[in-house]
């Protein structure tokens, strides 16, 4: 049987002995896990940050996978821990709407509340459930593929929609959902969201932040310097960038700013 996969996903950091500990907490229950850090450098306490790395990542990964995901400012408080079930991969988390994504691309997710607690590291600190509870959970479930053992089925789970685009007067309005690492601007809008005809065509009239974006290109090198583009990112969102330069600083953009389409 294949080593079994074990991935992290954290807002850490990798300046402290966090991400190290955790992995050690695995390993402790089974030596044999292959363990992937998907990030440990989602915003801290940024739920929403936190959904759409998982949520961008856990398709590539092999079946009966293992995803830790750990973005949990309600750490020590009544939240619950969860074990979902979804899309034949494993999710261990904070019940706090950071699996939502997951839960809205896969309507038959069987989500349980972690309550047995012989599989957790005693004594429990208050403040690093991911060392006392995700890890050792994550390890015993890597061995004995039993989730039912370790808690009952929930439906009340919690969760959060991302917002969605609206029609209005001619325009696609949408909003900026994440700036990544190069300065691109992740928008709500899909290429489902476009009129058919608009993905053949390379001129578009969009606006951030009073700023206008007049093309969409196939790739980044095809954006002049400086200039503004919008393109299909490889999450699956339209995004807006340029070439070798971060799009936040040049369109004085971030996170929550109005994104507007002309599709009339």
């Amino acid at each position: 049987m294949a080593r079994p996969i074990i991935t992290l996903t954290t807002d850490y950091g990798t300046s402290e002995h966090l991400v190290g500990t955790i992995k050690g907490a695995i390993l402790h229950v089974n030596p044999d896990a292959t363990i992937v850090d998907i990030t440990h450098d989602v915003a801290p306490f940024d739920v929403l940050d936190g959904a759409l790395a998982i949520a961008s990542a856990y398709r590539f990964f092999p079946p009966h996978s293992i995803h830790v995901v750990i973005v949990d400012p309600g750490v020590g408080t009544e939240r619950r821990p969860l074990l979902v079930r979804a899309a034949s991969q494993y999710f261990i988390a904070p019940d706090n709407g950071v699996l939502s994504i997951i839960y809205e691309q896969n309507d038959d997710a069987v989500v349980r509340t972690l309550t047995a607690e012989h599989y957790f590291l005693h004594p429990i600190s208050q403040t690093f459930h991911g060392r006392d509870v995700f890890a050792p959970v994550a390890g015993w479930l890597s061995k004995t593929w039993q989730p039912a053992s370790m808690g009952d089925e929930i439906t009340d789970f919690k969760r959060f929609a991302l917002p969605k685009p609206k029609t209005e007067n001619g325009l696609l309005k949408g909003v900026i959902l994440k700036v990544d690492h190069f300065g691109n601007l992740m928008t709500n809008l899909t290429p489902a969201d476009l009129p058919n005809g608009m993905l053949k065509s390379a001129a578009v009239q969009m606006t951030v932040n009073d700023r206008e974006v007049k093309r969409l290109v196939a790739n980044f090198a095809q954006g002049e310097p400086n200039e503004p583009v919008a393109i299909i990112g490889s999450s699956g969102y339209i995004e807006i960038a340029v070439n070798k330069n971060n799009a936040a600083r040049v369109l004085g953009a971030n996170r929550g700013a109005a994104v507007t389409l002309a599709i009339s």
